[in-house]
């Protein structure tokens, strides 16, 4: 694991060939590439996703903001990949053409720390032409239960994907509060009939004023909302219109109490949190070049995927330090960033420190004593 995460920081690569280059072990590299391999294709270890938890949890409040998402991992000339399918390319893909593309579905699920600073609870890669493959939402179900074990309260934020009653009726089981944007296709009940969605929305004006940043640019986004029941389960929800953002106005399912003007604000602002996911997806597939990775196996490539949320929990732990620390401030000071102030640091972080151990001429064996098993002295036992 210490080879991997110091590789990987080192190197912003995810190629083992890169990894072992800034190890510096004194041993042929076809040698420690095939150790680090053969320990990947293990698989994700049990005690170091239960200790990297447990950690997480820590840096959380008591009742987080959890971000659910899907990505994927896209590998076109991949021919000895494992169970590859066809996923849709969200790089190239527009809102009038998909394209589809061989490679693997990615399930993230990311949860605010006190800080404000996404880290990852749940990843996993994983392909339709998997033997045991069921479905995503099965999978979507397992990130969901890891959150809701992981923290007894949480309010869930996703996109339009996730507009299915399943979900709904998944998330009001576990008791957990939710803030869904919803599809123009659907209904709700409003004064004991089925209205459309849209026509509710085209009904009312905005009448609280929000200055948001959105995409680069700021906005006057003008919000208002509708107490309503949705087809899943007829419970009452709160249908949270926001205007002056897009072409056609959001609406937002939610199941959490608003009472008051500053109740819809924060609904409204905890929704626009998502782009912190959608960043952190990036961060992954640039600075550290996660598409990029050649092992073949799914069992090696989801360890690897750990190794890099390692990495990545790590610089939301330097993140988490205020500005005038030292090491922090160091590390800032070598990734010579354009800006002086970002919302997300990640790149400078990963960046500085990258600058940092390019310097270094041994590896990361010699700031720890590695742990061995003892072995028992052999003795023969002679017998008349």
């Amino acid at each position: 694991m210490a080879d991997m995460n110091y590789g990987i920081l080192a190197s912003g690569s995810c190629l083992l060939t890169d990894i072992v280059d800034q190890l510096h072990e004194p041993s042929k590299k076809i040698n420690i590439v095939d150790r680090l391999f053969r320990h990947l294709s293990k698989g994700i270890p049990k005690d170091a996703l239960k200790a990297y938890l447990a950690q997480v949890k820590k840096w959380c409040p008591d009742q987080p903001i959890i971000h659910v998402d899907d990505s994927d991992v896209v590998k076109p000339d991949g021919y000895k990949f494992g169970a590859l399918g066809w996923v849709r390319d969200g790089s190239e893909s527009t809102a009038a053409k998909n394209v589809y593309k061989k490679g693997c579905h990615v399930t993230e699920v990311t949860v605010l720390t006190v800080s404000n600073h996404p880290v990852s609870i749940f990843s996993q890669i994983y392909s339709s032409k998997e033997k045991d493959f069921i479905s995503i939402n099965d999978v979507t179900f397992s990130a969901m239960e890891r959150a809701a074990a992981l923290f007894r309260k949480a309010t869930f934020v996703m996109d339009r994907g996730y507009d299915d009653n399943k979900m709904f009726l998944k998330l009001d089981s576990m008791e957990q509060d939710y803030i869904i944007r919803r599809t123009a296709k659907r209904k709700l009940l409003y004064h004991n009939k089925w209205v459309s969605a849209t026509e509710l929305r085209n009904r009312r004006k905005g009448k609280v004023k929000l200055p948001l940043f959105y995409k680069g640019k700021m906005h006057n986004a003008y919000l208002s909302h509708i107490k309503a029941q949705i087809t899943a389960s007829r419970k009452d929800i709160y249908l949270v219109l926001v205007y002056g953002i897009t072409e056609h106005p959001m609406m937002l399912a939610t199941n959490r109490d608003i009472k008051s003007k500053d109740d819809l604000i924060k609904t409204a602002k905890l929704y626009f949190s998502r782009w912190k996911i959608e960043e952190y997806f990036r961060c992954k597939k640039q600075v550290f070049q996660f598409e990029n990775f050649r092992v073949r196996k799914l069992a090696a490539i989801n360890a690897l995927n750990f190794c890099l949320t390692l990495c990545m929990a790590f610089l939301a732990h330097m993140s988490m330090k205020s500005e005038t620390n030292a090491l922090k401030a160091a590390i800032i000071q070598k990734a010579d960033p354009v800006k002086e102030k970002v919302y997300f640091s990640y790149y400078q972080l990963a960046k500085g420190i990258c600058g940092i151990l390019s310097y270094a001429k041994e590896g990361v064996r010699l700031w720890f004593r590695t742990k061995r098993p003892a072995y028992r002295q052999l003795c023969l036992k002679l017998t008349v």
